[in-house]
């Protein structure tokens, strides 16, 4: 089926054989071999032509969306993930469909990043696994409406599980609405997790509007107090996430320490970013760091 009977390859031929195969078999074997699926074990085949390269963590349906995918790294990618994160098909599917591997990508040290989300460097840093922008496109929300924090809150405990596996290894949810009394004032943090991989807290403040410095102020405060009263001595400083709905990244460069490397600020999204908005988001990163 690669070449004619001249030796040299021959796409016509090549068509006209799958064509004539499905006429023979079909009849016999079912609609298993009709000219579609011929089609896609010719795919298969091309895609992953060493048999032995296959993980057995992953079925025929989890490689009959991968080989849709023309890049080996991305699609290198997105088995590694599958195979340790034991990601059924349909959350391989939303992982695929929600551009996990270009969002990884638009980070500014997009080697470590990926490096850590196929297991091949430890976590050091939060930047490297908290996703920017955060698709959460699971919680049924219109992206037209206007929604007060506990709405979005409240949505994100409805749909918990999809949550964790949006932020991705490691994490555990811990508590909601986290109560800190400080001398006669109250404040909650809106959602405490856990993360194992970091072996560390990590609060997340929700804000539907634009970010503003004092957010990152009191985002701070959560995180010193964690630091001071709940984190044990065997566990590393706790890690704040900003979940925003528009952020400006000088505020956050200017309002941070240079060295800062536990509060990061990340957008939130209610629906699934399209190829061209994630090209559009990276080329103004690239423009950003140069």
């Amino acid at each position: 089926m690669k070449k004619n009977n001249k030796g040299k390859t021959g796409p016509v031929m090549g068509e006209y054989l799958i064509k004539y195969l499905a006429e023979q078999l079909q009849p016999e074997f079912g609609s298993g071999f009709s000219k579609r699926y011929l089609e896609l074990f010719r795919q298969f085949f091309r895609t992953f032509p060493i048999a032995n390269s296959l993980s057995s963590q992953l079925t025929r349906t989890h490689y009959k969306l991968l080989v849709r995918t023309e890049n080996q790294q991305k699609r290198d990618f997105y088995i590694t993930g599958t195979a340790k994160n034991h990601w059924t098909v349909r959350q391989l599917e939303r992982q695929i469909n929600s551009q996990l591997y270009e969002r990884l990508l638009m980070s500014s040290d997009k080697e470590s990043v990926l490096a850590v989300a196929n297991g091949e460097q430890p976590v050091h840093d939060a930047k490297t696994i908290i996703k920017d922008p955060l698709v959460l496109e699971f919680l049924g929300l219109k992206r037209e409406s206007s929604y007060y924090e506990k709405d979005l809150g409240g949505a994100i405990i409805n749909n918990l599980q999809e949550f964790l596996l949006e932020l991705g290894n490691g994490f555990a949810f811990i508590a909601r609405q986290k109560r800190i009394h400080l001398e006669g004032d109250d404040f909650f943090v809106d959602l405490v997790c856990y993360n194992r991989l970091l072996q560390c807290f990590v609060l997340f403040e929700i804000k539907t509007g634009k970010l503003t410095h004092q957010d990152l102020g009191q985002l701070q405060m959560y995180v010193n107090y964690f630091d001071r009263i709940e984190k044990q001595p065997f566990e590393n400083r706790t890690i704040g996430v900003l979940l925003c709905a528009e952020k400006n990244n000088a505020v956050v460069k200017f309002t941070l320490p240079e060295d800062n490397k536990n509060i990061v600020a990340s957008k939130y999204q209610l629906y699934m970013p399209t190829e061209q908005q994630l090209i559009a988001a990276m080329e103004k990163e690239i423009e950003r760091f140069q």
